[in-house]
């Protein structure tokens, strides 16, 4: 008898699940209409290439395509990490990565904090197009003003002339690429990266600032206690998802501003991708370097949601 009757409960429970899906669908159609063209493309863009990475295991060759050609295993991953540049690569990644994530990553965040401050509309809008606009430049046309405004006669090297630096196109030199790259990453994308932390700030009892101020603090303690933990599980998510790609520096920027001169500070591994697979036609060996570039970021993103679960109430899952 029991065991009828828990069959009996389980088939409600799939017909209740059936229900409130069919009234779910129902009820927000359009939503999930709107939806789907994300879930298309990145079933197309995302997912269906993951397939290609099996050539990473294969000495591929296009006229054999993935059926005909040579399977070789962990041969070219072997190759990659006794490579001579395997170290050079990864060093300059991490270096990369990491400095944009301690000066980067908090741009937005205080840029935010600032606006927020703002009691002009005018002006508040007036800096906030400002600071967009870089994002929407495109990447050929910032790395050129990046390169006039570096040059030898350009206006950075006039004023750094005039503490006794020697004049010198600074992106000839290997110790000045980071910086520059860095500072420049701040410039394209501080703008755009306050987007998200100002709807978060909107978000915040106002009622608590009323609080605060009732109990005496000022607007540098108000912003200690009430508006950062405010923002708190927004700041965590968007580091969870830096630190997801720790490794995935992108090759543009890389490519259009460095040179064989600077290749000791700045050559990624994205970069290095794309000589050997665009450049040299080594389709395997490029495919297998990004696959442990795609292995060790997903790595950091499961450590990092990890910790900031164990620390905190936030995280992805």
């Amino acid at each position: 008898m029991d065991k009828y009757a828990e069959q009996s409960v389980s088939v409600r429970l799939k017909k209740n699940k059936i229900y409130l899906l069919e009234a779910e669908l129902k009820k927000n159609w359009l939503l999930y209409l709107m939806f789907l063209p994300i879930v298309v493309y990145y079933l197309l863009f995302a997912y269906k290439p993951m397939y290609g990475a099996l050539i990473a295991f294969q000495d591929y060759e296009p006229m054999k395509g993935m059926a005909g050609s040579d399977w070789v295993g962990f041969r070219h991953f072997i190759d990659f990490f006794t490579n001579y540049y395997f170290w050079r690569i990864l060093k300059n990644t991490v270096v990369i990565s990491v400095s944009t994530i301690i000066f980067g990553f908090p741009a937005p965040i205080i840029l935010a904090l600032l606006l927020n401050e703002v009691t002009n509309s005018k002006f508040k809008r007036v800096v906030q197009t400002i600071s967009y606009i870089p994002h929407f430049i495109s990447m050929v046309v910032i790395c050129g003003m990046i390169k006039v405004f570096t040059a030898d006669n350009g206006i950075i090297m006039d004023v750094l002339c005039l503490f006794g630096v020697e004049r010198q196109p600074l992106l000839n030199n290997a110790s000045a690429f980071v910086p520059i790259y860095v500072i420049s990453d701040i410039w394209q994308g501080v703008g755009w990266g306050t987007i998200i932390y100002l709807a978060a700030l909107t978000n915040i009892d106002q009622s608590l600032y009323e609080a605060a101020t009732i109990d005496g603090a000022n607007r540098w303690q108000q912003t200690l206690h009430v508006t950062l933990p405010g923002i708190e599980p927004t700041i965590v998510i968007m580091l969870i998802l830096r630190l997801g790609s720790i490794l995935g520096i992108g090759y543009e920027k890389i490519i259009l501003l460095y040179s064989p001169l600077t290749y000791d500070t700045a050559d990624v591994i994205s970069s290095f991708v794309y000589r050997r697979g665009l450049q040299e036609l080594d389709w395997s060996y490029s495919t297998a370097v990004g696959l442990f570039n795609s292995v060790i970021n997903f790595a950091f993103l499961i450590l990092a949601n990890a910790i900031s679960r164990r620390v905190s109430e936030t995280s992805l899952w």
